[in-house]
């Protein structure tokens, strides 16, 4: 279902001259500069651990792939360690990679962020670099900021954010068709998940006071097959459902179930910008779609990765979608200026 600034050139003339002089005659007792890495250094080859979620999974495919792209043009291999959605997994994998000794860097994707953080505190002890992508490290899903001491990047879209977006697209597609109350049959992912947690409370700050009523629920662990399931039942039990919000991939289930109960006009709110869903809102089919960049993520995350292990310097936190026109949110109007980064 998301980077440089310089110095200023100006100088005065006047001034010019007098620095050069006060620099000649300070060349023979000033210090020598502390040596920069070497050449030898920025070349050496690098190992790198990637902690995927889940390797099948349609989002993660491109993120992996751009980072395994940045990390080919600067001498690192890449090695995938794939926890296909299990936390646990996910855990024993980065507890093997640290105490390997193996690596220089890590990649993390979390499945369950205040989970590896204890970790994560211990790699970083160890001298080895750690980059975050895609899910929050941590236990605070309001902010992109690194929220552990030493991490070298945190390449991240705020889910709190997200979901007020998207409350704010289905209170605007309700207006648009007057409707009050607005029924509104909401998706989460995984309902327990301390991320749909974070986009529901996003979304229920953006809908309050508005005439949007959730009055049915579903789950569609980012599955569009599991979604239509869930959808039917939906339908079956609230038939005046006026809207559908989830993430891209319930809302292809939802379009489905739609579909199969030839039932029209109902409205259409996901996120995640993904190929269906920006073709989807380019047709007028979906009201919007709120913008996610895993290419993106998996780009920007490897650089900062790379950045830090050649130079030591760290990059904080790190928007991937800062640039998206419309402040990320895709509708119709807009929909030809968005290109999309995963296929849905």
């Amino acid at each position: 279902m998301r980077h440089s600034r310089f110095p200023s050139r100006h100088r005065m003339a006047g001034l010019a001259a007098a620095v050069s002089v006060a620099a000649l005659a300070l060349a023979g007792c000033s210090s020598p500069a502390a040596p920069g890495p070497s050449s030898s250094e920025n070349d050496k080859p690098l190992k790198i651990a990637y902690m995927s979620f889940a390797v099948a999974n349609s989002f993660d495919a491109p993120m992996l792939a751009a980072a395994q792209s940045v990390a080919a043009d600067n001498n690192a291999t890449l090695t995938v360690f794939d926890a296909n959605n299990d936390p646990q997994t996910q855990y024993t994998q980065l507890q093997n990679v640290i105490t390997s000794g193996q690596y220089d860097g890590i990649i993390t994707q979390p499945i369950f962020g205040t989970g590896l953080v204890d970790l994560v505190t211990q790699a970083i002890a160890q001298g080895i670099k750690v980059v975050n992508i895609n899910q929050v490290l941590g236990p605070d899903f309001t902010t992109d900021k690194p929220q552990i001491k030493g991490l070298s990047g945190n390449v991240i879209i705020i889910p709190t954010e997200l979901g007020k977006k998207m409350g704010e697209q289905v209170v605007e597609a309700c207006a648009s068709k007057n409707l009050d109350p607005c029924n509104v049959g909401y998706l989460y992912d995984i309902k327990a998940s301390a991320l749909d947690v974070a986009i529901r409370d996003g979304f229920n700050t953006a809908v309050a006071g508005s005439p949007v009523k959730v009055v049915a629920e579903g789950e569609s662990f980012f599955t569009a097959t599991v979604a239509l399931g869930a959808v039917q039942d939906m339908l079956q039990a609230n038939s005046d459902i006026g809207l559908i919000a989830g993430s891209d991939q319930g809302i292809q289930g939802a379009v489905q179930a739609l579909a199969a109960a030839k039932k029209t006009g109902v409205l259409l709110v996901g996120y995640g910008a993904s190929a269906v869903g920006v073709q989807g809102v380019a047709a007028g089919d979906w009201y919007a779609t709120v913008a996610m960049s895993p290419a993106s993520e998996g780009r920007l995350g490897m650089q900062a990765l790379i950045k830090a292990l050649r130079t030591g310097e760290d990059s904080g936190a790190i928007d991937p979608a800062k640039d998206y026109p419309n402040d990320g949110v895709i509708t119709k109007s807009v929909a030809d200026k968005f290109t999309a980064e995963w296929p849905g």
